[in-house]
């Protein structure tokens, strides 16, 4: 596919992102990334660190970030002999690279930059696809991406995060380069009205937020990690470790994707079940009937081989923004990222 370079903002949108994570998060950018080695024959379980503690996990409650959640829930941590407690991490990405969780799940378009950057997280599973399209109003005339060249859309979570970033390659994978168009912070609460006083064209919404615009003919959609052909197929969030937990707890990192494998599949399987348990636990609500639709639009049985494949899409895309230096290979990249365990 043609993509153009996106040239005019590509430096200061690296600038934010550098800066974004140095504020935040300590980082060592020679640091070697996270490495799960064939074992000594002799390395036991008992011998790692975390071994007979109690393990913090990132979870602040959601649908499409659940499946830790519901693992805790459905007792698939015990069941490989361990011990995990949820926490509220709002600041995921502080949380996981200073080592206040081990485990976080988000998407890749908030996590992939900074881990790049330095901070200690490494993939070991991805988590689903789905979650998030481009909408506009109904009766806007507005039909496709190229009706939004000269246009502003709103992306709620902030320039160089992960609303942008997603924003970003629905353009570009219509070959259209996203510095033909504005970008504006806008609260999701605002970001309808927003669009009916014309402050902004587009905005892209979690599709839980938007179904109820949609269903009273307030919004459609014109671009989708959840229904297009060419996203639909992407995990668009992964399980992300601290890198050195990872290191030091290679065992139990494993055994804690065992649990979240378990959970995924019972998710997929059991959508309602699941869903009650999120409620149950006070990690959803609102309409329960809604709540299992969304839980269903996800392919929680992703595959290494895809979120594979989609990580390296996003790493290409991502270095055409200028988000990540152009001059890193990708094979490098994913080597310092992702390590899949099956």
């Amino acid at each position: 596919m043609n993509k153009k370079i996106w040239k005019k903002t590509a430096a200061v949108l690296a600038i934010v992102l550098l800066a974004g994570c140095n504020t935040t998060v300590s980082t060592d950018q020679n640091s070697e990334p996270a490495k799960i080695e064939t074992l000594d024959k002799n390395h036991k379980i008992e011998d790692e660190p975390m071994y007979g503690k109690t393990i913090p996990i990132g979870y602040n409650g959601g649908l499409c970030t659940s499946a830790p959640g519901v693992a805790k829930a459905m007792g698939y941590f015990e069941e490989e002999g361990l011990d995990v407690e949820v926490v509220s991490a709002q600041a995921k990405v502080e949380a996981i690279g200073t080592g206040k969780v081990k485990l976080v799940t988000d998407h890749i378009a908030t996590l992939l930059v900074p881990t790049v950057n330095g901070v200690s997280m490494t993939f070991l599973k991805g988590a689903h696809t789905g979650c998030k399209s481009l909408y506009v109003l109904a009766d806007s005339g507005i039909e496709s991406t190229k009706d939004l060249i000269g246009k502003t859309v709103a992306v709620p979570d902030g320039i160089g995060n992960s609303d942008h970033n997603i924003a970003m390659r629905f353009f570009s994978n219509d070959n259209i380069d996203p510095s033909e168009l504005q970008f504006k912070q806008v609260e999701t609460s605002a970001a309808v009205l927003a669009m009916q006083n014309g402050e902004v064209q587009g905005a892209v919404f979690s599709d839980q937020f938007a179904e109820e615009f949609v269903e009273n003919g307030t919004l459609k959609i014109i671009r989708s990690l959840t229904y297009d052909e060419d996203f639909k197929k992407e995990p668009c969030c992964v399980h992300a470790f601290n890198a050195d937990f990872v290191k030091e707890n290679p065992l139990i990192a494993e055994k804690m994707v065992n649990a979240i494998k378990k959970s995924s599949n019972y998710i997929a399987n059991n959508t309602q079940e699941a869903t009650q348990l999120l409620f149950d636990n006070n990690w959803a609500s609102g309409d329960f009937d809604q709540a299992v639709r969304m839980m269903n639009s996800y392919n929680w049985e992703v595959t290494n081989e895809m979120a594979d494949t989609s990580l390296k899409d996003i790493i290409e895309d991502y270095k055409t923004f200028g988000l990540i230096d152009k001059d890193k290979k990708t094979e490098d990249i994913m080597t310092a990222v992702w390590r899949p365990i099956d």
